[in-house]
Protein backbone atom coordinates (compact mmCIF):
# COMPACT_ATOMS: atom_id res chain seq x y z
CA UNK A 1 0.00 0.00 0.00
CA UNK A 2 1.40 3.39 -1.05
CA UNK A 3 0.13 6.64 0.44
CA UNK A 4 0.42 10.18 -0.46
CA UNK A 5 -0.84 13.68 0.49
CA UNK A 6 -0.40 15.95 -2.03
CA UNK A 7 -1.38 19.49 -3.44
CA UNK A 8 -2.79 18.17 -6.79
CA UNK A 9 -5.20 18.30 -9.88
CA UNK A 10 -7.00 14.99 -11.50
CA UNK A 11 -8.69 14.72 -14.67
CA UNK A 12 -10.29 11.25 -15.87
CA UNK A 13 -11.63 10.42 -19.60
CA UNK A 14 -12.80 7.39 -20.15
CA UNK A 15 -16.95 6.36 -20.07
CA UNK A 16 -17.21 10.14 -18.79
CA UNK A 17 -14.97 13.09 -18.48
CA UNK A 18 -14.03 14.44 -14.97
CA UNK A 19 -11.89 17.06 -13.31
CA UNK A 20 -10.93 17.51 -9.81
CA UNK A 21 -9.28 21.43 -9.31
CA UNK A 22 -6.39 21.79 -7.46
CA UNK A 23 -6.50 20.91 -3.62
CA UNK A 24 -4.69 18.59 -0.66
CA UNK A 25 -5.67 15.13 -1.54
CA UNK A 26 -4.86 11.47 -0.51
CA UNK A 27 -3.55 9.42 -3.54
CA UNK A 28 -3.69 5.63 -2.70
CA UNK A 29 -2.13 2.90 -5.15
CA UNK A 30 -2.78 -0.65 -3.42
CA UNK A 31 -1.01 -3.78 -4.10
CA UNK A 32 -3.20 -4.71 -6.89
CA UNK A 33 -2.89 -2.13 -8.71
CA UNK A 34 -6.11 0.59 -7.97
CA UNK A 35 -5.32 4.16 -7.53
CA UNK A 36 -7.72 6.00 -5.59
CA UNK A 37 -8.14 9.67 -4.79
CA UNK A 38 -9.31 10.90 -1.65
CA UNK A 39 -10.54 14.10 0.25
CA UNK A 40 -10.61 14.97 3.91
CA UNK A 41 -14.32 13.84 3.99
CA UNK A 42 -16.69 11.58 2.18
CA UNK A 43 -15.98 8.82 4.35
CA UNK A 44 -15.37 6.00 2.57
CA UNK A 45 -15.82 6.47 -0.99
CA UNK A 46 -12.99 8.00 -3.76
CA UNK A 47 -13.70 11.20 -5.55
CA UNK A 48 -11.98 9.10 -8.48
CA UNK A 49 -10.53 5.82 -9.16
CA UNK A 50 -9.30 3.34 -10.89
CA UNK A 51 -9.79 -0.67 -10.59
CA UNK A 52 -6.96 -3.40 -11.46
CA UNK A 53 -5.57 -3.73 -13.41
CA UNK A 54 -4.30 -1.00 -14.93
CA UNK A 55 -0.63 0.40 -15.55
CA UNK A 56 0.89 3.42 -13.42
CA UNK A 57 3.32 5.65 -15.30
CA UNK A 58 5.27 8.30 -13.42
CA UNK A 59 7.23 11.09 -15.07
CA UNK A 60 8.32 14.88 -13.94
CA UNK A 61 6.80 17.55 -15.77
CA UNK A 62 8.84 18.88 -18.78
CA UNK A 63 9.76 21.79 -16.36
CA UNK A 64 10.45 19.47 -13.13
CA UNK A 65 7.71 21.57 -11.29
CA UNK A 66 5.46 19.14 -10.77
CA UNK A 67 4.96 15.34 -10.84
CA UNK A 68 2.93 13.65 -13.30
CA UNK A 69 1.06 9.91 -13.10
CA UNK A 70 -0.45 8.81 -16.13
CA UNK A 71 -3.13 5.43 -15.12
CA UNK A 72 -4.34 3.92 -18.18
CA UNK A 73 -6.30 0.60 -18.69
CA UNK A 74 -6.96 -1.84 -22.02
CA UNK A 75 -10.67 0.14 -21.64
CA UNK A 76 -9.11 3.14 -23.13
CA UNK A 77 -9.76 4.91 -19.47
CA UNK A 78 -7.11 7.77 -18.11
CA UNK A 79 -6.84 8.95 -15.13
CA UNK A 80 -4.14 12.04 -14.68
CA UNK A 81 -2.90 13.15 -11.60
CA UNK A 82 -0.69 16.13 -11.38
CA UNK A 83 1.18 16.31 -8.10
CA UNK A 84 1.94 19.97 -7.70
CA UNK A 85 3.20 19.69 -4.21
CA UNK A 86 3.74 16.38 -2.12
CA UNK A 87 3.00 16.62 1.29
CA UNK A 88 3.83 13.48 2.29
CA UNK A 89 4.75 9.81 0.69
CA UNK A 90 4.67 6.55 2.19
CA UNK A 91 4.41 2.87 1.03
CA UNK A 92 3.65 -0.56 3.64
CA UNK A 93 3.79 -4.14 3.04
CA UNK A 94 0.40 -4.84 4.67
CA UNK A 95 0.49 -8.81 4.18
CA UNK A 96 -2.25 -11.47 3.01
CA UNK A 97 -5.67 -10.06 4.35
CA UNK A 98 -7.63 -12.80 5.50
CA UNK A 99 -10.71 -11.35 4.12
CA UNK A 100 -13.88 -10.03 5.22
CA UNK A 101 -15.54 -12.14 8.01
CA UNK A 102 -19.26 -12.41 7.40
CA UNK A 103 -22.40 -12.16 9.66
CA UNK A 104 -24.55 -15.72 10.27
CA UNK A 105 -27.35 -14.57 7.67
CA UNK A 106 -24.93 -14.20 4.91
CA UNK A 107 -22.55 -16.78 5.64
CA UNK A 108 -26.11 -18.98 6.13
CA UNK A 109 -27.11 -16.95 2.20
CA UNK A 110 -23.85 -18.66 1.08
CA UNK A 111 -24.01 -21.80 2.59
CA UNK A 112 -27.78 -22.61 1.14
CA UNK A 113 -27.29 -21.01 -2.48
CA UNK A 114 -24.06 -23.55 -2.54
CA UNK A 115 -26.55 -26.17 -1.39
CA UNK A 116 -28.89 -25.58 -4.10
CA UNK A 117 -26.84 -23.57 -7.34
CA UNK A 118 -29.93 -23.75 -9.42
CA UNK A 119 -31.20 -20.84 -7.61
CA UNK A 120 -28.34 -18.70 -9.64
CA UNK A 121 -29.74 -20.19 -12.57
CA UNK A 122 -31.23 -23.72 -14.27
CA UNK A 123 -28.87 -26.36 -14.70
CA UNK A 124 -25.95 -24.53 -13.13
CA UNK A 125 -23.55 -26.61 -10.59
CA UNK A 126 -21.32 -25.39 -7.92
CA UNK A 127 -17.69 -25.72 -8.84
CA UNK A 128 -16.30 -24.13 -4.86
CA UNK A 129 -17.39 -21.82 -2.67
CA UNK A 130 -14.55 -19.21 -1.59
CA UNK A 131 -12.92 -19.80 -4.92
CA UNK A 132 -9.31 -18.23 -4.96
CA UNK A 133 -8.12 -15.10 -6.86
CA UNK A 134 -5.25 -13.12 -6.18
CA UNK A 135 -7.21 -10.16 -4.17
CA UNK A 136 -9.41 -12.73 -2.22
CA UNK A 137 -11.76 -15.30 -2.50
CA UNK A 138 -14.97 -15.10 -4.57
CA UNK A 139 -17.96 -16.67 -2.66
CA UNK A 140 -19.29 -19.04 -5.12
CA UNK A 141 -17.92 -20.23 -8.63
CA UNK A 142 -20.89 -22.20 -10.28
CA UNK A 143 -20.74 -23.93 -14.29
CA UNK A 144 -24.05 -22.95 -15.96
CA UNK A 145 -25.96 -26.12 -18.56
CA UNK A 146 -23.14 -25.19 -21.18
CA UNK A 147 -20.18 -25.40 -19.05
CA UNK A 148 -19.36 -21.65 -18.98
CA UNK A 149 -18.23 -20.19 -15.37
CA UNK A 150 -20.38 -17.99 -13.45
CA UNK A 151 -18.78 -16.18 -10.37
CA UNK A 152 -21.19 -15.11 -7.31
CA UNK A 153 -21.17 -12.64 -5.11
CA UNK A 154 -23.23 -12.81 -2.38
CA UNK A 155 -24.38 -10.18 0.23
CA UNK A 156 -27.20 -9.56 2.84
CA UNK A 157 -27.59 -6.17 1.44
CA UNK A 158 -26.38 -5.22 -1.68
CA UNK A 159 -24.75 -1.85 -2.32
CA UNK A 160 -22.14 0.16 -4.45
CA UNK A 161 -19.03 -1.58 -2.42
CA UNK A 162 -20.45 -5.27 -3.50
CA UNK A 163 -21.05 -4.64 -6.93
CA UNK A 164 -17.30 -3.19 -7.05
CA UNK A 165 -15.86 -6.17 -5.08
CA UNK A 166 -17.20 -8.36 -7.56
CA UNK A 167 -15.79 -6.44 -10.68
CA UNK A 168 -12.37 -6.86 -9.37
CA UNK A 169 -12.48 -10.50 -8.83
CA UNK A 170 -13.93 -10.89 -12.12
CA UNK A 171 -11.00 -9.35 -13.75
CA UNK A 172 -8.46 -11.75 -12.31
CA UNK A 173 -11.13 -14.41 -13.07
CA UNK A 174 -11.16 -13.57 -16.69
CA UNK A 175 -7.11 -13.54 -16.76
CA UNK A 176 -7.14 -17.14 -16.39
CA UNK A 177 -8.18 -19.29 -19.90
CA UNK A 178 -9.35 -21.65 -18.61
CA UNK A 179 -12.50 -19.66 -17.09
CA UNK A 180 -13.11 -16.82 -19.15
CA UNK A 181 -15.50 -15.66 -20.00
CA UNK A 182 -16.69 -15.18 -16.73
CA UNK A 183 -19.77 -14.27 -15.97
CA UNK A 184 -20.72 -12.45 -12.88
CA UNK A 185 -24.07 -12.43 -10.27
CA UNK A 186 -24.50 -10.47 -7.69
CA UNK A 187 -27.02 -11.82 -5.26
CA UNK A 188 -28.50 -10.07 -2.25
CA UNK A 189 -31.48 -10.14 0.04
CA UNK A 190 -31.72 -6.39 -0.99
CA UNK A 191 -30.05 -4.75 -3.81
CA UNK A 192 -29.84 -0.99 -3.67
CA UNK A 193 -30.78 1.21 -6.61
CA UNK A 194 -27.49 2.65 -7.30
CA UNK A 195 -26.09 -0.90 -6.93
CA UNK A 196 -28.23 -2.21 -9.58
CA UNK A 197 -27.31 0.44 -11.75
CA UNK A 198 -23.77 -0.13 -11.31
CA UNK A 199 -23.93 -3.62 -11.92
CA UNK A 200 -26.19 -3.66 -15.17
CA UNK A 201 -23.39 -1.22 -16.47
CA UNK A 202 -21.21 -3.40 -15.74
CA UNK A 203 -22.59 -6.74 -17.44
CA UNK A 204 -23.51 -8.02 -13.59
CA UNK A 205 -26.65 -9.99 -13.29
CA UNK A 206 -28.55 -8.92 -10.16
CA UNK A 207 -30.24 -11.91 -8.27
CA UNK A 208 -33.12 -11.20 -5.06
CA UNK A 209 -32.71 -13.84 -2.67
CA UNK A 210 -35.24 -14.93 -0.26
CA UNK A 211 -34.01 -15.93 3.03
CA UNK A 212 -36.59 -17.57 4.10
CA UNK A 213 -37.69 -19.20 0.86
CA UNK A 214 -34.04 -20.85 0.78
CA UNK A 215 -34.45 -22.18 4.43
CA UNK A 216 -37.64 -24.12 2.69
CA UNK A 217 -40.08 -21.89 3.83
CA UNK A 218 -42.72 -21.51 1.19
CA UNK A 219 -42.91 -18.34 -0.90
CA UNK A 220 -43.50 -17.03 -4.37
CA UNK A 221 -40.78 -13.89 -4.10
CA UNK A 222 -37.43 -14.99 -5.56
CA UNK A 223 -36.85 -12.93 -8.40
CA UNK A 224 -34.32 -12.84 -11.08
CA UNK A 225 -33.48 -9.19 -12.90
Amino acid sequence: MRLVIARCTVDYSGRLDAHLPEAIRLVMVKADGCVAVHADGGAYKPLNWMNAPNRLVEEPSLDDSEQLWKVTNEKGEQLIIRMHEIVSDTACEMGQDPGLQKDGVEAHLQELVAANPETVEEGAVLVRREFPTDIGPVDLLCRDAEGKAIAVEIKRRGEIDGVEQLTRYLEFLNRDGTLRPVQGVFAAQEIKPQARVLAEDRGIRCLVLDYDELRGIESDELKLF
